[in-house]
């Protein structure tokens, strides 16, 4: 009779397992619950043991990648055991069997050398030396998980050395099942640009008193690059869209998504019809939501439905970015720290406070042209915020 061994499911949520190693060899002689291979998971190195006794064929090479369920090896029950054959020894679970020393030479206080496929593909990536690992495996052998937990050498470690393991909060976890997702199923592309701030700099200086005292809320840069971005959406309507299985959905609004950090981590709550609000409107809403993030009462409705996004890296010093777009939408601007530059302005050189801004945008729906013109246009706004942005009159815009 044909036994067909199949690969167990190690766990839950394993589909595959990779044949890190072959215990025996095709046509030997093998022992009901003899182990006969060791094979890798995502999470353990796990012993494979003989269903009944029998000839053995294997089905699969050592480094093959095997399906939960698929057939492994085939086991003839009905041969014969070859005479004088006895069981070969295997060692028991968490032993290690060193192998013998020469004649003359101390004893060995590291790995024989043997690694896994997986192992040895893994040590190297990291630039590992078999000799630096000890293994846990049958005979010393090491592992994917012996490699995945070595860290190259640095030196001998001097003094207490220290780890602390916590676990990532469910927030934490969905933001980062959220970024990595963006990062797959996108064709993302970030294009730059820097921007000249004076003349933002020279309004708030001449009005940020004024409008404090009367709208009991701060004059900053977020209002102006909320009505630039708007500016720019509105001329280049695909930055505004996002993909729906085969079609793309363009929005006729403007739901700003404004990335914050909160105590529990990023978050991006939204500026609903920012097309429609005023600068003291855009900066009342912007301070509502920053202090509801704050105090960990902003709600899911809150940070749903956005069409685009601004991230401002500035406040924490970052002076380039690559912002990762916010799924489902197709584009995200980055703003940038401000620092001072020496410029050529109408063929002089200059000191200008300037900031470099990056827009990432899915390039499955918008194109070269759409996505440097928008950046363009956002550029072009901020540079000139009386004209494009407040119709000429500063004060009236402003609401003084």
């Amino acid at each position: 009779m044909i036994l067909e061994m199949k690969v167990p499911s190690p766990g839950e949520s394993i589909s595959e397992v990779e044949i890190a190693e072959w215990l025996v060899s095709d046509g030997d002689y093998v022992e009901k619950d003899q182990t006969i291979a060791e094979v890798d998971s995502d999470k353990a190195t796990l012993e494979l043991p003989a269903e009944e006794s029998g000839i053995i064929t294997l089905k699969a090479e050592e480094g093959d990648a095997i399906a939960v369920g698929a057939v492994v090896c085939h086991i003839d029950t009905a041969a014969p055991k070859p005479e004088g054959q006895t069981k070969k020894p295997t060692a028991q679970k968490g032993e290690v069997a060193a192998p013998p020393a020469a004649p003359g030479t101390p004893n060995q206080t590291y790995a024989t050398g043997t690694a896994s496929p997986a192992a040895r593909k893994i040590m190297a990536e990291k630039g590992l030396d078999t000799n630096a690992i000890t293994g846990s495996g049958r005979d010393g052998r090491i592992t994917k998980e012996d490699a995945i937990k070595a860290v190259p050498s640095m030196g001998t470690p001097v003094g207490n050395r220290p780890t602390t393991r916590k676990k990532m909060s469910l927030l934490r976890r969905k933001v980062a099942e959220r970024l990595v997702a963006a990062k797959n199923e996108t064709a993302m592309l970030t294009t730059f640009n820097e921007v000249d701030m004076a003349p933002i700099f020279a309004l708030r200086a001449q009005y940020k008193e004024d409008f404090k005292t009367k709208h009991d809320v701060g004059l900053g840069f977020m209002s102006f690059f909320t009505k630039a971005v708007v500016r720019a959406l509105k001329a280049f309507p695909d930055v505004n869209s996002m993909i729906d299985g085969n079609e793309q959905i363009l929005h006729d609004y403007c739901d700003i998504s404004v990335a914050v950090s909160g105590p529990k981590g990023l978050m991006v709550p939204v500026v609903r019809n920012a097309e429609d609000l005023s600068f003291r409107e855009i900066e009342t809403e912007i301070k509502r939501l920053a202090i509801r993030a704050r105090d960990g009462q902003i709600t899911v409705d809150e940070m749903t439905g956005g069409t685009f996004t601004i991230s401002n890296g500035g406040v924490f010093g970052s002076m380039l970015s690559t912002p990762i777009i916010n799924p489902p939408q197709s584009g995200i601007l980055g703003m940038h720290n401000i620092l001072e530059r020496p410029v050529a302005v109408n063929g002089k050189v200059e000191i200008r406070p300037m900031m470099y801004v990056a827009l990432s945008y899915d390039h499955r729906i918008i194109d070269g042209r759409e996505s440097v013109g928008f950046l363009v246009a956002v550029k072009e706004a901020l540079e000139d915020p009386i004209t494009l942005l407040m119709d000429g009159d500063a004060k009236k815009a402003l609401e003084l």
